[in-house]
């Protein structure tokens, strides 16, 4: 029998890998960040070592009903490591937001009144910061963009610039990640 002009054993087949590649979210954010489970990596992970990583995020989505996916690694970061065994105490992460990624951290209220619906990375912000996660709004685009501090969501800071908060934290030993 035959689907396609394949065997039916062989959709079988990778009808089975496609199910056993399922990403699973978790531990630290239930709701975002999933990743895929790599099995006996040859690159060991160093479980023992603190992982500072300072994400630049400066593209949204272009809807506006979108989750910004570049925001979500940073729920992926955590998750990824502590399913593979690191403490989320060694865990660092900070977000600079800036350009076109600067609308995608403004309250509920606030994206409801510019765009017409909520803010579809508000919860997501919010997990991230109850977990530790620094979001850092460059001063510039805040400006720029007409993104004031009160259409923020508490907890959210505002830099001088994402150049300033860029250097300082890499001063700080945070590893660069380029979204």
């Amino acid at each position: 029998m035959k689907y396609n002009g394949f065997p039916i054993w062989i959709c079988a087949l990778f009808s089975l890998f496609a199910l056993s590649q399922e990403k699973k979210a978790g531990p630290i954010l239930e709701n975002y960040g999933a990743v895929f489970t790599v099995e006996n990596p040859d690159y060991k992970t160093n479980v023992n070592e603190e992982f500072k990583v300072v994400f630049d995020v400066a593209t949204g989505p272009e809807s506006h009903e979108e989750i910004n996916k570049r925001i979500e690694t940073a729920a992926r970061f955590l998750n990824m490591h502590a399913q593979n065994g690191v403490p989320a105490s060694q865990l660092k992460a900070a977000l600079i937001i800036h350009g076109s990624a600067t609308t995608n951290i403004m309250n509920n209220e606030a994206h409801q009144k510019r765009f017409g619906v909520p803010n579809p990375n508000a919860e997501m912000l919010q997990n991230l910061m109850d977990n530790g996660v620094e979001i850092i709004l460059c001063g510039q685009s805040s400006n720029s963009r007409n993104v004031p501090k009160e259409t923020l969501i508490p907890g959210e800071k505002i830099a001088l610039s994402a150049m300033t908060a860029l250097i300082q934290l890499q001063n700080d030993g945070y590893r660069l990640i380029k979204l």
